[in-house]
């Protein structure tokens, strides 16, 4: 790591903006801002706001059919 100005360590990478509030990140709970704003992610995860979109389990049986 290479020091900056009057010995202080250079970050390691830039600050972006916090995907749950639009505060600057912070190093400790990357990507977010805070504990709170993880854990509110955390929760939308869990409790199924977010999804990855696929076929569905009927398109899935009829495709592993006959050729």
């Amino acid at each position: 790591m290479s020091a900056g100005p009057a010995g202080a360590p250079t970050p390691m990478r830039p600050t972006r903006k916090c995907p749950e509030c639009g505060k600057p990140s912070r190093r400790e709970t990357f990507p977010f801002c805070s504990p709170r704003c993880k854990a509110v992610d955390l929760n939308r995860w869990l409790s199924g706001h977010y999804v990855i979109p696929g076929s569905s389990i009927e398109d899935a049986g009829d495709e592993s059919g006959e050729a």
